[in-house]
Formats: structure tokens, C-alpha cells, sequence
């Protein structure tokens, strides 16, 4: 992802949540060097995926497909070349939050070998005041990042 995509994100970004990142939050973790990739279909941008690393820990922050792009894999894909990336960038685990009301997410987090570890209480913005976050991890070792099942 550049910050040229940032309008094609944004686009998504709106069409997938009630309450999105800005486009100031892309552009930041862009500017930080974060990695951060575009997924495209037919040569049209179709999802994204962010993440923080730092020492030995990476930190998935923002991974979402285009609405009517969903259920197809493609989540499961970024997600894979995000963990692979961390795992070359020397992370042993990576973290992450999910919004409970979020059952999809959640599956694919469980079905690619994240644990539920923790949660934030009232972490995310939502219609009637807040929304506890569900915190969820997974160690890098090995080569479980080769072993996971096909697509």
C-alpha cells in the first residue's frame, strides 16, 4: 500500500465500517513504515492489511476486505502474507483486537491459530456508546506460518 491508494482504502474503509480509520491513520502508518498491503481483483483494490512491528512482537491493526468482496479468501490471504511478513521481520507472536460483534472475523482468526488471550473493555466506538474488544494472539514459531491448511 502507498499513499496513491489512500483514496481507493479510504473507499473501502467507509463501506465496511460504521466507524472508520481516517485517512491521517493510514497515512501515519504508512510514514512509520509499517507494513501495509493492498489486495487487488481484477486490478482493483479489494482489501487491505496493516500491521506494526517491534522486537519480537507484531501487531495486526487493520485487516478488511471490500464489503461485497467478502467470503471469498481474500481476508484469509492478506491475513497469511501478513503473519509470513512478521515472521520474516523476526516476530515471534502477533496480537490483535476483534469487535465480538464480529462472529466472521473471529472464525477466521480461530481457523488460522489465534487464541482468544484477553479483552479490552470499551475499546471500540460503537452506536450505543462503546465495545469491548476481544484480544487475540498467535506465536510465530516453526514453521507454522508453511503449515497452516490450503486456501
Amino acid at each position: 500500500m502507498r499513499e496513491g491508494d489512500l483514496d481507493a482504502v479510504m473507499a473501502i474503509e467507509r463501506r465496511a465500517y460504521p466507524f472508520p480509520w481516517t485517512r491521517g491513520i493510514f497515512r501515519d502508518c504508512l510514514v512509520a513504515g509499517y507494513p501495509s498491503l493492498l489486495a487487488l481483483e481484477d486490478d482493483r483494490p479489494a482489501g487491505y492489511g496493516v500491521m506494526s512491528i517491534a522486537a519480537d512482537e507484531a501487531h495486526l491493526l487493520n485487516l478488511c476486505t471490500a464489503p461485497e468482496r467478502q467470503s471469498r479468501g481474500l481476508g484469509r490471504h492478506l491475513l497469511r502474507a501478513l503473519l509470513r511478513t512478521a515472521r520474516d521481520r523476526g516476530a515471534h507472536r502477533i496480537f490483535l483486537e476483534v469487535r465480538p460483534s464480529n462472529p466472521p472475523a473471529i472464525a477466521l482468526y480461530h481457523s488460522e491459530g489465534f487464541n482468544e488471550i484477553g479483552r479490552r473493555p470499551r475499546y471500540y466506538p460503537a452506536a450505543q456508546g462503546r465495545e469491548d474488544a476481544l484480544v487475540m494472539a498467535m506465536e510465530l514459531v516453526g514453521d507454522d506460518v508453511e503449515r497452516m491448511p490450503p486456501l
